[in-house]
């Protein structure tokens, strides 16, 4: 991860040129205050609403069913469609909701993104999130809990006796025992709260061998 801030040189590469930078003389500069995401050479805002991408993995929620779409709730300025064609069997408008529900919580992916906005989901899975909790974070402060090369996820997944989905929408799945989940919710809320900080990982990695060793005792 690494911060960067409007003026400061991205790339030569003027091709590469992603939201959040402007070209100057063939060259490449960040045009926000944000994080820089190399792979895409984009910068991604530290504040403001989840905008989506072609080919985000966000967690939806399900808001309203019309005649043939699910109406989605992807915690952005827009909200999605979710088409009943996307279903592996075939059912009928009148059967949706029993299928996906208002006030459901799914994982999809981002399928498409018109001109005007529209947004349309894919998934591989159709089965809603009814188990577990999902929690909202700020979407920018989601590459943190991510970490480089997946360091944080990995590390959360592994001590803290959870599964967790990331959504890049800033939503954020859980499932497990209780306790383990109030561990893993405290964990990623602080991790939201300091994720400029310094060694981190580290940080986190010790605070819940501790709090671990305690529940112990």
């Amino acid at each position: 991860m690494k911060l960067v801030i409007p003026g400061d040189l991205l790339s030569d590469d003027a091709k590469k040129a992603g939201e959040g930078t402007y070209v100057s003389s063939g060259r490449v500069y960040a045009s926000i205050y944000g994080i820089l995401d190399r792979k895409e050479l984009r910068v991604i805002p530290l504040f403001g609403k989840y905008m989506p991408h072609t080919g985000d993995t966000v967690i939806g929620k399900v808001v309203d069913i019309s005649f043939s779409n699910w109406i989605i709730d992807i915690n952005s300025p827009y909200e999605a469609l979710l088409h009943i064609s996307e279903h592996p069997d075939r059912i009928y408008p009148f059967d949706m909701g029993r299928h996906l529900d208002i006030g459901d919580l799914f994982i999809a992916k981002v399928k498409d993104i018109d001109a005007t906005m529209r947004v349309d989901l894919t998934l591989e899975n159709f089965s809603p999130l009814r188990n577990g909790r999902v929690i909202e974070i700020s979407h920018t402060r989601i590459p943190r809990v991510i970490g480089r090369g997946g360091s944080m996820i990995n590390l959360l997944k592994k001590e803290l006796d959870c599964n967790i989905f990331v959504g890049q929408n800033g939503r954020i799945w859980v499932h497990g025992e209780e306790d383990d989940m109030d561990m893993a919710i405290q964990t990623l809320l602080k991790i939201e709260r300091e994720s400029h900080t310094p060694g981190l990982t580290d940080m986190i990695r010790e605070m819940i061998i501790t709090e671990k060793k305690g529940k112990r005792k």
